[in-house]
C-alpha cells in the first residue's frame, strides 16, 4: 500500500482514505449546525452518535457506506421549531429517532424492506438517485454563490488533483479552506476557545412525553420514510453493490442498521440518521475504497465531541460554505454520471430522466411518477 495500512478484512487507511473521510462534510455540517443553533441540541450527542455509527457502519459493510442526517427530519425540525404550539424540540426529535430506529428494525428483521425493494423497477432507483445528484449539484451551486472566488479556487483544486495520490484533492481543500476561514474572520477565531475539555452529552430521553413521540412520529418520522427508503436503503444498496461488487450487502441489512443507529443515536443524545448514496459518491470521488474513510471520521467526531467539547461550535464552521457547495457540486455530479443509463431503450432513458426531475423537488413525489411511468411506458 501507499502510504496506508491495510488489514485482513480489506479496511484500508492510506492517505486515498484519509482525505475521503471528510468527504462528506458538505450536507454533514449544515443540519448539525442547524439543530445546534435553532433547536439548541447538545453538539457533544451529536457528534458523539455520529461517531460510534460511522465506525460501526465501516467495521460491519468494509465499503465506505456513510452515515448522514436525515434531511427531511432535518429541514422540518428547523423549519417548526417554535410553532405549533410547544413547537420542535430536543425532545421531540429524539422521539424521532427512536421511532424510526423501531421501525427500520421491524422492517428489516421481517423482510417487509426487501419485499418492497423488489416491487421497485430498477430504472426508478436510478432516477432517483440521478435526482438525489442533481439536488446536490444545486445545493452546493448555491452555497458557492456566496462567495464565488473562494469557490473558483476550490473547484480548481478538486480538479486539478482528482487524480492525486501524493496531494488528495481532500485533504488539500480542507487545508485551504480551513485557513481561509481563518484569515477571513480572525476576530471569531480569536475569541475561540480550544483545548481539552472532557464531558458525556447532556440526554433528552430523560424529558420525553407522550406528546413528544406523537409530534415526533406525526411530523417528523413519517415524512422521511419514501425518502430514507429510496435513498438510504435501496439506492445504498445499488450504489454499493455496483461500486464494490466484492463486498455486496442488502436492503435488510441496510435497513437493520439504520434501524440500529437511530435507537442508539436517540438514546444518545443524537439526531435521526441514515445512510445515503450521496454520501457514498462523496466518498468514492475523493478516492474511499473501504470502510476506512467512514471509520476515520466516525473516530475524529467520536474524540472530538468527548475531549474537545467547547471547540465544536466553532469547528463546525471552520471550512467556509463555498468550498463546502464545491465538494456537494462534485459528489452530485458523479451521482448523476452513475446512474445515468448507458445503452439502455428509450423507455428506459426517459423513465430515469423524468423520474429524477421529479424527485428533485420531491423524493416520493419521483417514485410515484417513475412508477407511474414504468408502467405506462410497458404498455408502448
Amino acid at each position: 500500500m501507499n502510504a496506508g495500512v491495510e488489514d485482513a478484512g480489506g479496511l484500508r487507511f492510506d492517505r486515498a482514505e484519509w482525505a475521503a473521510a471528510f468527504a462528506d462534510l458538505g450536507s454533514f455540517i449544515p443540519f448539525v449546525v442547524a439543530y445546534v443553533t435553532v433547536l439548541k441540541m447538545d453538539p457533544v450527542g451529536i457528534l458523539l452518535a455520529f461517531g460510534v455509527a460511522l465506525v460501526g457502519c465501516g467495521l460491519l459493510y468494509r465499503t465506505p457506506v456513510p452515515v448522514q442526517p436525515m434531511k427531511a427530519i432535518g429541514a422540518l425540525a428547523v423549519a417548526q421549531a417554535g410553532v405549533l404550539g410547544g413547537g420542535i424540540t430536543a425532545a421531540t426529535v429524539a422521539a424521532a429517532s427512536l421511532v424510526t430506529g423501531l421501525f427500520w428494525l421491524l422492517l428489516g428483521a421481517s423482510g417487509a424492506a426487501a419485499r418492497l425493494a423488489r416491487l421497485i423497477p430498477k430504472e426508478v432507483v436510478c432516477g432517483i438517485v440521478a435526482g438525489l445528484g442533481l439536488s446536490f449539484m444545486l445545493q452546493g451551486g448555491r452555497m458557492m454563490a456566496g462567495d464565488w472566488l473562494a469557490a473558483a479556487v476550490a473547484f480548481a483544486i478538486a480538479v486539478s488533483l482528482r487524480r492525486s495520490r501524493r496531494f488528495p484533492a481532500m485533504l488539500v481543500l480542507l487545508g485551504a479552506g480551513f485557513a481561509y476561514g481563518v484569515l477571513r474572520a480572525p476576530a471569531m477565531w480569536e475569541a475561540a476557545s480550544f483545548g481539552f475539555a472532557p464531558r458525556l452529552p447532556s440526554l433528552a430521553v430523560g424529558d420525553l412525553r407522550w406528546h413528544d413521540f406523537v409530534t415526533g412520529t406525526l411530523l417528523l418520522a413519517l415524512p422521511q420514510l419514501p425518502l430514507t427508503m429510496g435513498n438510504a436503503v435501496i439506492a445504498t444498496s445499488e450504489e454499493n453493490n455496483r461500486l464494490f461488487p466484492d463486498r455486496p450487502t442488502s436492503v435488510r441489512q441496510l435497513a437493520l442498521s439504520t434501524g440500529a443507529i437511530n435507537l442508539a443515536g436517540g438514546l444518545a443524545g443524537g439526531i435521526p440518521m441514515c445512510h445515503g448514496a450521496g454520501g457514498m459518491a462523496a466518498y468514492t470521488a475523493f478516492g474511499a475504497r473501504s470502510g476506512g474513510a467512514p471509520i476515520i471520521f466516525g473516530i475524529t467526531l467520536t474524540v472530538l465531541a468527548l475531549c474537545f467539547s467547547d471547540s465544536i461550535g466553532f469547528l463546525l464552521q471552520a471550512v467556509p460554505a463555498a468550498v463546502l457547495g464545491t465538494i456537494l457540486l462534485l459528489a452530485g455530479g458523479r451521482l448523476v454520471m452513475g446512474n445515468l443509463p448507458r445503452g439502455a431503450g428509450w423507455r428506459t432513458l426517459l423513465t430515469v430522466v423524468l423520474t429524477a426531475l421529479a424527485a428533485l423537488w420531491n423524493v416520493g413525489f419521483g417514485f410515484v411518477v417513475g412508477m407511474a411511468l414504468h408502467w405506462a411506458l410497458r404498455r408502448v
